[in-house]
Order: structure tokens, then sequence, then C-alpha cells
């Protein structure tokens, strides 16, 4: 391993590159990259580095995003066939349909959607700031995409709105059942439970705490308990046993791995920076318009 990070060091000297990963990615990935975040605070640090390389440990539409925000920058995404599926689980015919039919409405995007998503939305959000941007909106009428589940957890936090759901989901998230939480409690009476809101509304109706990824680790970091039941993306136990040694983790259900996240590899990233590929080409057309929404979140969630 030391004869890889001698490389990687060697090579992110080379491409003048920064190398920015999920908390959901492989925990040697999460090791050697320079910034580890979420899907918020990687869009914001994209935005602040000096690097002219950017290679980002992570899924299609955090790639996407990176070079939306970095139009000068080079983006590489070190596993090319690392998609997420929710990212694709909306209609710009839909938008359409909703914009017709609500004059006042305002079509707010999560992060975790296509370029194409963004570029016909007026505002995009994270799980960490769907709510205080929402309630910031002028507009009555909300359209949340893709997630439904995010979408119900907004709605519930913000109720003078009238946010209208989407039918998509995150297929991890989504797995962790209400049952799951009521066994793993039972198991562990003293243990808290942190939950992504992109789970199922039962779901976080049990939870503890219910947040971003960044969120649960902050949670659990500043909790006094000493045990928690985690329903997000297992990748995350990497962070949290390193903040908190002393304190026990456990999953929620059995099925809590995003296959594409694991996708990327040490190797890929040597290899990414080595040929510069797979770089993120988007057009100038589609930078344009996306970037819009996503600008806007940021200056929104700064206030």
């Amino acid at each position: 391993m030391k004869e890889k990070l001698d490389k990687l060091l060697r090579l992110k000297k080379e491409k003048d590159a920064v190398i920015l990963a999920h908390y959901y990615v492989p925990d040697e990935v999460q090791d050697i990259a320079d910034y580890v975040g979420d899907s918020y605070y990687l869009s914001e640090i994209a935005t602040k580095v000096e690097a002219q390389t950017i290679v980002l440990c992570g899924v299609e539409f955090m790639g996407e995003s990176a070079k939306i925000l970095n139009p000068d920058k080079k983006v590489l995404l070190p596993a090319a066939n690392a998609d997420c599926p929710m990212a694709h689980m909306a209609a710009v015919e839909k938008i359409e349909e909703i914009r017709k039919e609500y004059e006042d409405v305002a079509v707010v995007c999560y992060v975790n959607s296509t370029a194409e998503l963004k570029m016909n939305a007026d505002v995009c959000v994270t799980s960490s700031n769907a709510a205080k941007i929402v309630k910031q909106l002028p507009n009555k009428h909300i359209f949340f995409i893709p997630d439904e589940n995010l979408g119900s957890y907004v709605a519930a936090q913000v109720p003078e709105k009238h946010v209208i759901l989407n039918d998509g989901y995150c297929h991890v998230h989504s797995n962790v059942r209400r049952e799951d939480i009521l066994k793993a409690k039972k198991a562990r009476p003293n243990a808290q439970v942190l939950v992504h809101p992109e789970c199922k509304e039962e779901v976080v109706a049990l939870a503890d705490y219910a947040g971003s990824t960044s969120g649960i680790i902050g949670y659990a970091t500043e909790s006094e308990a000493q045990e928690f039941i985690i329903g997000t993306e297992m990748g995350v136990f990497h962070e949290l046993k390193k903040r908190n040694p002393g304190k026990s983790f456990y999953v929620a259900g059995s099925l809590q791995i995003c296959p594409n996240m694991k996708k990327i590899t040490v190797d890929k990233v040597i290899s990414a920076l080595e040929t510069e590929q797979p770089e993120v080409i988007l057009s100038e057309e589609v930078r344009n318009r996306a970037y819009a929404p996503l600008n806007r979140m940021l200056e929104l969630a700064g206030q």
C-alpha cells in the first residue's frame, strides 16, 4: 500500500489534483482523500479548492455537480459506471405538467439528480439544507424531485408549504424497514436510532434523530449515548468509528450497501490521475442552465 500511496502523492502533485470522497465509498478510498463529506459538503468544497483537477470519488451526479460549479477545472470520476438510480427517477415532462398546473410552483431538486433534472429546476437542495431552503422560498407550491421520502420529510418540517411528491427513492434507504428498527431496538434497548431522511416516513418516525450523513456523524459524536443503530449507508461507519472509538454502531437492517459507491477503488483513483480519464464533460448549455439552481442552493444555505 505504501507504494500506491507514494505514487498517488506524486500524481497529485504532477496533475495539481485534489481528491474529494463521499462517506459511502470504501474505507481505504476515504483514507486517501483530501476532503471527505456528504453531498452538500462536497458541492461546497469543490468551489473552494485551488487545485486545477478534482478527483470526485462518488457517483456520476456528484461529478456533474463539481463540473457545473467549476467549469474551468478538470473533473475526474474514477468509476465511470458508478451511477445513482434515484438520480434518474424524475421526468422533465412531469416537471412541465406541474408547472402548467401550478403557476406559483417552485421545482426543488435534490442534488442526487442528473444534470438534466437540475437544468429544469428552480433550486437544488441536499438533505442537510432542504427544509431550510424550502422555508425561504416565496412559493406556496413545491414540486420536490426526485426522492419521495426526503420530500415527505421536508413537507413535515415545513407544513405551511404544499409539497407535491415525486415517485422516486433511494433503494438503500428504502430497504431499511420499520420492522428492522424495532428488532434492532429490542436487541439494544439503550441504543439511539439515527436515520437518514431518505428512509421511509414510518422509519423516520422511530428515530431519535433524522438528518444528513454529516448530521448523523455530528449527532453521534456529541451524544452522551454509547450505542447507536444507524439507518444509512454503511460507509459512514468508518468516520463514526474514527471519531468515536469508544462507542458502538450497529446497522438497522442488512441491505445498507450502495453497490455503485463501492465501485470506487484506490487503483481506479490512481488510474484516473494517470490517464486523466474518465473526465466529466458537459455542454456549455447544460452547465449554464444547471449552474443557477446549484448556485442558488449555496447562496440560500449560507443565509
